[in-house]
């Protein structure tokens, strides 16, 4: 009697749990879709060698070197290629639109990259900046090419 009532008390927590864990929202952002050459990324003070599919989260630092590339994709469907000696921050990445939680922020901190804008860009162009060293872009279109020195 005591190892049942033992399984419902633990039936009823996890049942209690689970909607704040799905309230939480998901931890990664995006993925790693394409790459080539060196790929890594930066995260919790580590470097991770890159791999395809790899999930990427907000905070995330991708860094390519001479013969790398990669294409990033977005839980949103914003995609971003960074092309050779390139290095990108995703500053900021929020998707919930059912509740209007809509921001992208990314830093471009030197290389190249190719911005194609997703939902977050169509429902909230205001909440789109890609930041540069020098400048910041607003999002009113839906294709950019961003080459930092």
């Amino acid at each position: 009697m005591k190892t049942l009532y033992l399984m419902v008390l633990v039936v009823a927590l996890v049942l209690v749990c689970c909607p704040l864990c799905l309230a939480a929202g998901p931890e990664y952002v995006g993925i790693v879709k394409s790459l080539h050459g060196d790929v890594v990324v930066l995260r919790d003070n580590s470097s991770v060698k890159a791999d395809g599919n790899m999930k990427l989260r907000q905070g995330d630092h991708i860094k390519t070197g001479v013969n790398g590339k990669a294409g990033l994709i977005f839980e949103d469907d914003t995609v971003i290629a960074i092309g050779p000696n390139s290095s990108i921050v995703i500053d900021r990445f929020l998707f919930q639109p059912n509740e209007k939680k809509l921001s992208f922020i990314a830093r471009i901190i030197q290389g190249t990259a190719s911005y194609l804008s997703g939902q977050i860009a169509k429902l909230a162009p205001n909440s789109v900046r890609l930041e540069t060293p020098h400048a910041t872009v607003g999002m009113r279109g839906t294709h950019l090419l961003v080459k930092v020195d």
